[in-house]
């Protein structure tokens, strides 16, 4: 390991001076792998630090140590154990980070919880280590076992370590549950007392499976904290109706929280003067500090300068037990690079206090659940309570959607706004609507994507069930291009408009799902039936019947047109068209619709009246007099009518085949490849590494990828021999980079029939590209002209594009993209994708090529990058294509240090940067 690897700074929740870290600016006073600290959730949503031991731990070893039970001592150490012996506490916080690890978890700086893993060469056993781990009595039951043993394993396996064992009293269940609960394969053994277990440490699906359950349980818990909670604080309340304190403390009591709410008008509150301050806000006793309330605190919302929030507010907060912070104080990131520094303390602060923090610069949340009714947001009006989840960023920008929302009767279940993102984040929110039985539909305003690889695998999950309607903000046509083609392959709903999203959240909410694309139009006037139609048709519905009822049409025989429409077999939706004639009670049409509505399973919408949202002329009525499902969505447009309904077929159509399988092709060996990446970066300095053709074409064979075989030659009688041995025809190429694999610069002469015409080629290639050594490949069979190409985009995470190659289809940026890692739908579809596929599937009669042959290369591409993260970049240009199978003529592999951004490794939160 590197010097810079080892003095990486730490994440967020890095541990405070006297723990192994020296000034800033100064070199650190103990080395270790700093990337193996992180702030991590327990299983009830908790923060905690973990990091590597580190010898000035020692006192704090000792007191850890003193303050177990005697049962959990004993559990750890197989007898009473008192004390620990000196010797013993130094060999404990002195390791070498390599054959001998520990980690110790921190709250609020102390030691809450050990684990340790100590390799067994000794023993005969170089792949193998032992581990143990002990967490103190008050923190048992969080979940720190699991999550030390992920952090070690990943350790271990980094240093190259296979194989876990460890020693276990037979009566301590706790701790072979642990194991057995993480998702490994057990191995046991029986000795008296004592039971022997061994397991391998390398991921296995089961592994991640289990992993990533734990993750979304404690993330989901996070959050419940947050909008669930049992008692609320506003910190900086004020007496001035003007000021932000103010209008939060005013907002939460009027939207009737279930709890107590306690103003704080203290540090940095507008209000204080001499060391003093307001005895009561809004009526209500006010408090000079959180320490002060004499009952418990759950929220925090805070309301106070920056620098107040950081210097003193968290203190207060940790010493009461708050669960969770939210932040509606500008003055960090988003304000330049002081903001940005003094956003960091903050998240560090805050996570060493074992808190969750939305914001900062945030709106606020809230939540309609009768049993809370929150809404600690500076929103003036928010919706009803409903079965829609919303998560966005901006704060202004919430309260123009909140508004919205509102005058269109969309009721609401919870709301986030999470600001600057510097903690809790649209992924943490989306694992507690997962989670959360009240809400059905999931909006999301998406400035970026933070960690676009596990909103990709959380995204997945999630619109299996509940569908997710997003607005995606581009910054430029290639990241709108990327970001849309991903968001469908998770299932999420991509729309342009806030707009559009209500139009297709309204029906999400309301109606079921359409069964498929046939719609019938039903309505009394055929102008605007015929748009309806034409809008649909472009975007994928089948309209099987278009029924003109006439202006002059009673209220009855427009519901039975409609009645008739829906009940043809023919039929999956109805949309259904209103414009009210002069002097006719439109009440009448309304009923009658609504009537005849209730009695179908397929989806209605409208466009009545020429208003939009949920009409209370259209409305199916709840238990609190707020439209319920069964209620039909009015459009301003029949256009945005079909609209809305050919995203909800698409969603239903994607969700019927998202269980699709991920089949790990036969032939591939992810331990030699592992090992020789790992070999190459340990002797290469300059991180990323392009590696060469031959080394490249080695590293594919362990995936079942066979380049057409070449040679690399270096004189007109090397080419000559590599010809003749590997049989005419053959092709010579250029090597380097800016000529190999494109025929279209000349870079290749091809079809070669003898000796004489690949000694003329190679003269002329040496001559025009400069290349000193070129390559002699065996013709391939002919075929179009493909590539594929694996990467870590700097704002998608590991991505992969499909296209056909060559200057043309470049020029027409005709490239398909998926999120990695794909299952066996995904490849199938992205060779389909690119609108020149055509060229594949017979095009103007050509015999069709073999497009499974190009599926199994992106699902062996897939595995590779996932298998192996350090693998950066995977090139193959070109892949030639024919009626029996696919040929790669060139391939390129880059590697290079782990993406810090990878979805991959034990779980972890992320480093509150704004754009995590």
């Amino acid at each position: 390991m590197t010097e810079q690897d080892r003095t990486a700074p730490e994440p967020a929740g890095a541990d405070q001076a006297g723990q192994g870290q020296a000034e800033p600016g100064s070199r650190p006073r103990w080395e270790y792998p700093r990337e193996w600290a992180a702030d991590v959730l327990a299983s009830d949503g908790g923060v905690v630090h973990l990091r590597p031991i580190v010898p000035d731990d020692a006192d704090d070893v000792v007191e850890f140590h003193s303050q177990l039970s005697e049962r959990t001592r004993y559990m750890r150490y197989f007898g009473p154990t008192p004390t620990l012996p000196p010797r013993e506490v130094v060999r404990m916080t002195t390791v070498d980070y390599h054959d001998r690890v520990a980690l110790v978890a921190l709250l609020g700086g102390k030691i809450i919880a050990i684990g340790v893993y100590e390799g067994l060469a000794a023993a005969g056993k170089p792949e193998s280590a032992e581990v143990a781990f002990t967490v103190s009595d008050e923190h048992q039951g969080r979940g720190l076992g699991p999550i030390l043993l992920e952090h070690l394993a990943g350790a271990a396996a980094e240093n190259g370590f296979t194989r876990f064992e460890a020693e276990v009293l037979a009566e301590n269940t706790n701790m072979t549950t642990v194991f057995r609960d993480a998702g490994y394969q057990l191995s046991r053994s029986f000795d008296g007392s004592n039971v022997h277990v061994e397991f391998l440490i390398d991921p296995t699906e089961a592994l991640l499976s289990v992993r990533n359950a734990r993750e979304r349980a404690s993330e989901a818990r996070s959050v419940a904290n947050l909008l669930r909670p049992t008692s609320v604080a506003v910190i900086g309340a004020s007496t001035d109706r003007r000021k932000v304190g103010n209008v939060l403390l005013a907002n939460i009591i009027s939207a009737g929280f279930t709890g107590p709410v306690y103003p704080v008008n203290g540090p940095g509150s507008a209000d204080r003067a001499d060391g003093g301050g307001a005895r009561s806000v809004l009526g209500i006793r006010a408090y000079p500090t959180v320490r002060d309330i004499p009952d418990p605190v759950d929220l925090a919302v805070v309301a106070v300068r920056a620098a107040v929030v950081v210097d003193e507010v968290l203190d207060d907060c940790l010493a009461k037990g708050v669960k969770t912070l939210v932040v509606v104080s500008g003055g960090f990131a988003e304000s330049g690079e002081a903001g940005m520094e003094t956003q960091r303390r903050l998240v560090g602060q805050v996570r060493e206090h074992g808190m969750r923090l939305v914001g900062p610069n945030a709106l606020g949340v809230a939540n309609n659940d009768p049993g809370v009714s929150l809404n600690a947001t500076l929103a003036p009006r928010i919706p009803q309570a409903g079965r829609v989840g919303f998560f966005c960023q901006s704060g202004t920008l919430g309260i123009a959607i909140l508004d919205t929302a509102a005058r269109r009767q969309l009721g609401l279940s919870t709301f986030v706004s999470a600001g600057n993102r510097a903690d809790v984040s649209g992924n943490d929110v989306l694992q507690y609507w997962d989670t959360d039985d009240a809400t059905e539909v999931v909006l999301l305003y998406l400035e970026s994507f933070g960690n676009p690889r596990k909103f990709s695998r959380i995204a997945r999950r999630v619109s299996r069930e509940k569908p997710i309607v997003a607005v995606k903000t581009p910054v430029s046509d290639d990241e709108d291009r990327i970001a849309r083609m991903l968001l469908e392959q998770a299932g999420v709903i991509r729309v342009d408009t806030i707009s559009e999203m209500f139009d297709v959240a309204s029906l999400l909410a309301y109606q079921p799902l359409p069964a498929g694309p046939r719609t019938a139009i039903v309505g009394n006037s055929s102008a605007l039936g015929s748009l309806a139609g034409n809008v649909g048709a472009r975007l994928g519905l089948q309209v099987v019947a278009s029924v003109d009822v006439g202006p002059a049409a009673s209220a009855e025989e427009f519901a039975s047109a409609v009645a008739a429409a829906a009940g043809a077999d023919s039929c999956d939706a109805v949309i259904a068209v209103f414009v009210p004639p002069v002097a006719v009670a439109a009440g009448d049409y309304a009923a009658a619709l609504l009537t005849v509505a209730a009695g179908l399973e397929k989806p209605v919408v409208s466009t009545f009246l020429g208003d939009e949202g949920v009409l209370p002329e259209l409305s199916v009525h709840g238990p609190d007099g707020s439209p319920a499902r069964g209620s039909i969505p009015s459009y301003r447009s029949p256009e945005r009518a079909a609209t809305a309904l050919a995203r909800a077929w698409h969603y239903r159509e994607w969700r019927d085949r998202s269980d699709s399988p991920t089949t790990r092709p036969r032939g591939t060996d992810p331990e030699a490849v592992r090992t020789r990446v790992r070999e190459i970066l340990a002797d290469n300095d300059d991180g990323v590494v392009e590696l060469s053709p031959s080394v490249t074409t080695e590293l594919l064979a362990e995936y079942g990828i066979e380049v057409v075989p070449f040679a690399e030659v270096r004189s007109i009688h090397e080419a000559s021999s590599a010809a003749r041995e590997q049989g005419f025809p053959v092709a010579v190429k250029a090597s380097s980079p800016s000529w190999r694999g494109r025929p279209d610069r000349e870079g290749a002469r091809l079809d070669l029939p003898d000796a004489t015409a690949v000694v003329t080629a190679f003269g002329e290639l040496s001559e025009l590209t400069g290349d000193t050594v070129l390559h002699v490949q065996k013709m391939a069979p002919k075929g179009v002209a493909t590539m594929i190409r694996a990467f870590t985009d700097p704002l998608f995470g590991a991505v992969i594009s499909f296209g056909m190659a060559g200057h043309t289809f470049e020029l027409l940026d005709d490239a398909a993209y998926r999120a990695l890692p794909l299952n066996d739908l995904d490849a199938r579809e992205l060779v389909l994708a690119p609108r020149s596929a055509a060229l594949l599937t017979g095009y103007q009669d050509q015999q069709p090529v073999d497009t499974d042959a190009l599926a199994d290369l992106l699902m062996r591409v897939s595995f590779l990058v996932e298998d192996i993260p350090e693998v950066r970049e995977v090139v193959f240009d070109q892949i030639l294509a024919a009626p029996e199978g696919a040929s790669v003529l060139n391939a390129q592999i880059t590697v290079g240090p782990v993406p810090k951004r990878m979805d991959t490794g034990p779980r972890r939160l992320g480093d509150g940067a704004p754009d995590r």
